[in-house]
């Protein structure tokens, strides 16, 4: 393959941008489980660059999948960490499933909630008529997560769908990030439903543009950047509503994933966390058969089927020595494996040239056959 320069659907990654996103664009619309927050705990350092992007003129918006909780609570949950918001700054996945039911419908339909209480509240605040159990003939069964959620609420679940409930899940996440590493999410739970009744459910939430365009609407963004950290979901979700994306890597997508990525999955920009969104991204420049971000060049090899990984002590390819995030080797190899598979779904093969290069591959758990 001779050099060339990146596809257009990855003119993004490649373009980068030479200001913070916090002066390009005017809202940020954060997802929060893996982005804002791992657990109960805010990710390090997240609280400030936020404060900071607000400082900047950016406005923030809080666009979540997790239907567990109330946008009050979330709201709450996210002042006690430092990010001020009221409930008004929060869509989540419930609320936008009620909407979709109310709409299918009517109001005053019966409807069983299952997982948190956010789910049931959001129900009740479109309308809807919250029933306790199949035995009260309901006309849907809305389904989002909830730590609560076990046999007695699923059992109840698919009794109601077989019956003839129209099964309907605030999204289909199968794993939630947390301080010991992905755990079921409500992708899961809506799968055991679905496995027993053999019945596909309506999901409402993200990659749905609805909620995406809901925070447009609540906002007045004009130039909005999704910032979130899996790629089905938020960068996905990005694409459909026509946003710039940033992924960030405290959540569930880590490189080896990222690079495997078909179109509607690439994102727009990368950094490490969500202050990405206070510093300027690098441009990846080809030529060659060589990609270059910064320091950092990645070289489709030939006939060999690999990239080959070159660090500042590499190749020697580029003067810079301005502060990086550690992620400019990770933006060459994205924008020359997905040159090579413009369709995606290709795992990279990825060999180091030098002592910078082989330190990052192992950093960033490339260096394992499994993702090679």
């Amino acid at each position: 393959m001779s050099g060339q320069a990146p596809t257009a659907a990855d003119q993004g990654l490649a373009a980068g941008c030479p200001e913070p996103p916090s002066a390009r664009y005017d809202v940020a619309l954060l997802d929060l489980d893996g982005v804002v927050y791992v657990g109960p705990a805010a990710v390090p350092g997240v609280p400030a660059a936020l404060a900071a992007a607000r400082s900047a003129g950016m406005r923030l918006g809080f666009v979540t999948n997790n239907a567990a909780r109330t946008p009050e609570e979330v709201a709450a949950h996210l002042t006690e960490l430092g990010v001020p918001a009221g409930p008004a700054d929060v869509i989540t996945s419930s609320q936008a499933a009620a909407t979709v039911v109310a709409g299918l419908l009517g109001p005053g339909a019966r409807v069983l909630p299952v997982g948190g209480p956010g789910v049931a509240a959001a129900l009740a605040a479109a309308g809807l008529t919250v029933v306790a159990g199949a035995g009260d003939e309901p006309e849907a069964v809305v389904q989002g997560y909830g730590r609560e959620v076990g046999w007695g609420q699923l059992a109840e679940a698919v009794v109601a769908v077989r019956a003839g409930a129209r099964h309907v899940a605030t999204n289909a996440d199968a794993t939630i990030p947390s301080p010991r590493g992905p755990l079921p999410g409500n992708g899961a739970m809506v799968g055991v439903v679905r496995g027993v009744t053999g019945i596909e459910p309506l999901v409402t939430g993200k990659p749905d543009p609805a909620m995406h365009a809901e925070c447009v609407r609540r906002t007045g963004a004009r130039r909005p950047l999704v910032v979130g950290d899996r790629l089905d979901t938020d960068i996905e979700g990005a694409r459909r509503a026509g946003a710039a994306s940033l992924l960030v890597l405290t959540g569930v997508t880590d490189p080896a994933t990222l690079l495997a990525a078909g179109p509607a999955h690439r994102p727009d920009l990368l950094a490490p966390d969500a202050a990405g969104v206070l510093q300027p991204h690098p441009a990846v420049t080809a030529g060659n058969r060589t990609w270059r971000c910064g320091r950092w060049s990645a070289r489709l090899a030939e006939g060999a089927g690999a990239l080959q990984l070159a660090g500042p002590d590499g190749d020697g390819t580029a003067a810079d020595e301005s502060p990086t995030d550690g992620l400019d080797g990770l933006r060459a190899l994205c924008v020359a494996h997905w040159t090579a598979h413009p369709d995606g779904g290709a795992p990279a093969r990825v060999v180091a040239t030098g002592a910078a290069a082989a330190g990052a591959l192992r950093r960033w758990e490339l260096d394992r056959p499994a993702a090679c």
